[in-house]
């Protein structure tokens, strides 16, 4: 192929990108259909830190990631809900298991939407005030894109984008 046509091919491709500080890519108009997969990602500055945040949407699952001042991966833990009585379990997929900053994040955040959770956290184990600040960042972006489950007596008012 010549060169010529390669760049003719390469300016063909467009690539779209959101002004908002969130940026949404959807594989289908309807992200709760069958096979959809939906990404969200934004950065928040939160008690003199920037925390950045993906979450990869799929039909039964949610990936998560928490980065704190970096794009570190840090640790990796999967959740899903078990039976009976509906617990929830958590396993360290990558990283040490004495930190568990992620793990009770996790753990929540299958309770919150009913669906499998995987996150990927590297806040520091040192501080609970900015992961309880992370998840509650966390939480409202689930809610307002509509992956949080009503609580018992509420009106389904969110709307799935």
């Amino acid at each position: 192929m010549a060169s010529e046509e390669l760049r003719t091919s390469f300016s063909d491709l467009v690539v779209g990108s959101s002004s908002r500080t969130d940026s949404q890519v959807e594989s289908s108009g309807d992200p709760s259909s069958e096979g959809s997969v939906q990404v969200t990602c934004f950065t928040e500055d939160l008690h003199d830190v920037i925390l950045h945040f993906q979450i990869i949407r799929f039909s039964k699952q949610i990936y998560a990631w928490v980065g704190c001042n970096t794009a570190k991966f840090g640790h990796l833990y999967a959740a899903a809900s078990t039976r009976p009585g509906n617990g929830v379990s958590v396993t360290s997929v990558l990283g040490g298991t004495s930190d568990n900053t992620g793990s009770g994040m996790a753990r929540r955040l299958v309770l919150k939407t009913g669906l499998n959770i995987v996150l990927a956290c590297n806040i520091p184990k040192d501080s609970p005030m900015l992961e309880a600040a992370a998840e509650r960042k966390l939480i409202e972006k689930l809610r307002g894109l509509g992956y949080v489950r009503p609580r018992a007596g509420e009106a389904n008012t969110s709307t799935s984008q």
